[in-house]
């Protein structure tokens, strides 16, 4: 029988930390569009064996916004394939396709994660694992991240694995031999099929291999017998697959490798392009002062690492962090800079890092006749253990109950389209309207609108409105098929992307629908009524002791008017009691009215002198309805 250990909380603390960040933050953004999309396309039209073109060219998302390259369809046919038979058995709606493939996707990540977890176990101990599962999970980019259709994610679960690999795992009965080159297979794959800047991942290894060699013979053996071998064969197997998958589907004249047609576009723009750089450029640091530290999010962690070179464990820690360092020094060299290009990095490094914890906690002093111990480095490392157990709780708190439901307020589009389709449904039936046109703005269709959000139909039929007996009609079609009771007509739903600046200055244009979800409605030209309004938060801005001054909670009045010192709430305020409910709204107020306005003690005190951060609600975007009338209201 197994014995458990406290890494074995792996197996629950990261696929449930996954899926609640999905369920908290269901919806997507621009940076998706492309694998989310083709995943619902290959759900709904399947993959078109006659006709191909044309049938692509009707039913495919790509093939109207093709984006500016080719991406692979490889990651969206998997989901799409692993998908289908839950989708047939629950018989699921259009939004719950999309948490089902998120879903998905989070759990093959968790997959790999618990994997990785299970290499530092054998390869460092079991308070290491223990430590590296805490860290891992309080930490917020992965665990948020882990369910999105980026390609960065498609990646993620075979890099982990692979860097798993490179792990010493001494216990192991693989030779090591073996698991380098399962590593470099595992890690060629990934960069051929997913993304083509692991191959930086890729060469940090192999180089830190060779540098590690006893010989050169040694070496040069390695580089015959492993790392060819490897390398060759993950090439083959990729090419083939990611060739002619995206060949077929992209419909190219010729052989088509998305990878390297996007390493090219990014790294060798054309005359007219910016390439990568088009997105923002940072400077060459910005990766080690702003990325790291984002991703790791507990500074104190940061600062044990060149503690931790100078302890036993010193080996152990360089041989985990050093690729990864000379990754992300290499990759420094591009303008072009994201966080997630740093996420194949994560696990190493906050493995590193659960290195040096481990071996902290568990150093209790042994008094002996040799080297006795002082009872003052005794408290002393008890107190660094206490500092890290609480500064991890509190980085948990802070991604989890903080960062988290601030990112979910971040999909505007996805929250308006999801809010039309209520108020439509719930308010006004559409029996014999065949059908309702939608326009939808730039702004909602990069912040959540999804085909699986925006079905023909988006109202499932319910169990009684099915046709209890259906007789088939003549096979020369003379005879039609009869239901009964015969089917309710179902509304049609059109969706309008239209982003031309001409069209959007016609009248004509905005007269052909029937709702338009928009950031103003002032742009919606002609007579529009305000079905709704989805809020976001506005920018932090730090209130200066002259604005804003009141309180949120306790009552500073004097006499019957017991309102005339409270304020309206604010952004934070608001959304606090939206995801935790009044308690945790009112234990908000308690603090403002303490630090701010110091309730208790004489009027002009305040232990922030009357300065507070303040966040307000603002609309983002508008749910607006033809109106009846023919007035434009004001």
């Amino acid at each position: 029988m197994v014995k458990l250990e406290g890494w074995h909380l792996s197996y629950v603390i990261f696929p449930l930390s996954i899926l609640v960040h999905l369920y908290i933050s269901p919806y997507t953004k621009v940076e998706e569009s492309f694998n989310i999309q083709a995943t619902h396309d290959i759900l709904t039209f399947g993959v078109p064996t006659k006709n191909v073109h044309l049938r692509l060219k009707a039913q495919y998302d790509h093939m109207t916004f093709p984006g500016a390259v080719p991406r692979t369809f490889v990651g969206a046919l998997i989901l799409a394939s692993i998908a289908r038979p839950f989708v047939w058995l629950a018989n699921l709606n259009d939004q719950e396709q999309q948490f089902l493939v998120r879903a998905l996707l989070g759990l093959s990540n968790s997959f790999a994660l618990i994997v990785y977890t299970s290499g530092v176990r054998q390869s460092f101990g079991k308070a290491a694992a223990k430590w590296f599962v805490f860290l891992q999970a309080s930490q917020f980019h992965i665990m948020y991240y882990s369910s999105r259709t980026l390609p960065n994610m498609f990646a993620f679960s075979i890099s982990t694995i692979a860097l798993r690999f490179f792990l010493p795992s001494p216990t192991s009965t693989m030779s090591p031999t073996k698991r380098t080159r399962l590593a470099l297979y595992l890690l060629t794959l990934a960069t051929v099929v997913f993304r083509s800047e692991l191959a930086l991942l890729l060469a940090a290894h192999v180089s830190y291999i060779l540098f590690r060699s006893s010989t050169i013979a040694n070496a040069v053996s390695l580089v015959r017998t492993t790392f060819i071998p490897a390398i060759a064969a993950a090439m083959v197997v990729g090419l083939c697959l990611t060739v002619s998958i995206d060949t077929f589907f992209w419909q190219s004249k010729s052989l088509l490798w998305p990878e390297l047609a996007s390493f090219v576009s990014n790294i060798f723009p054309s005359d007219h392009s910016l390439g990568a750089s088009a997105w923002g450029t940072s400077p060459w640091h910005w990766y080690f002062t702003s990325a790291i530290p984002r991703l790791v999010l507990n500074p104190l962690l940061l600062l044990l690492i060149p503690y931790g070179m100078t302890t036993p464990v010193a080996s152990s820690v360089a041989h985990s962090l050093t690729p990864s360092l000379v990754y992300i020094v290499l990759y420094s060299f591009l303008p072009h800079k994201e966080t997630r290009f740093l996420f194949p990095i994560v696990p190493p490094l906050t493995a590193s890092i659960a290195i040096i914890v481990g071996h902290i906690t568990t150093r209790i002093p042994q008094s002996d006749a040799k080297k006795p111990v002082s009872a003052m480095t005794s408290i002393a490392n008890t107190l660094v253990s206490d500092i890290l157990v609480s500064s991890t709780v509190l980085t948990a708190l802070v991604s989890h109950l903080v960062l988290l439901p601030l990112s979910a307020q971040t999909y505007p589009g996805g929250h308006a389209v999801s809010l039309l389709h209520t108020s439509v449904e719930h308010q006004e039936p559409t029996t014999g309207q065949p059908q309702i046109h939608v326009h939808l703005s730039n702004l909602a269709l990069q912040t959540g609108v999804t085909h699986f959000l925006t079905p023909a139909y988006p109202f499932q039929q319910t169990s009684s409105s099915r046709p209890l007996l259906t007789m088939p009609g003549s096979a020369d079609g003379s005879k039609p098929p009869l239901t009964f009771p015969a089917p309710m007509r179902r509304t049609r739903w059109i969706y309008d992307k239209t982003d031309d600046e001409t069209s959007l200055h016609t009248p004509a244009f905005w007269n052909q629908f029937d709702y338009v979800v928009v950031e103003d409605p002032a742009l919606a030209i002609g007579a529009w009524d305000i079905v709704s309004s989805v809020p976001g938060l506005g920018k932090m801005r730090l209130l200066a002791p002259d604005v804003g001054r009141g309180l949120l909670v306790f009552d500073g009045s004097q006499g019957d008017d017991k309102t005339k010192f409270r304020r309206g709430d604010d952004g934070l305020a608001m959304l606090v009691a939206e995801l935790y409910g009044q308690g945790p709204k009112y234990l908000y107020g308690v603090v403002h009215d303490l630090l701010r306005e110091g309730y208790g003690l004489p009027s002009p005190f305040s232990w922030t002198s009357g300065w507070w951060l303040h966040c307000s609600l603002e609309p983002k975007l508008y749910i607006l309805k033809k109106s009846q009338s023919g007035i434009k209201p004001a």
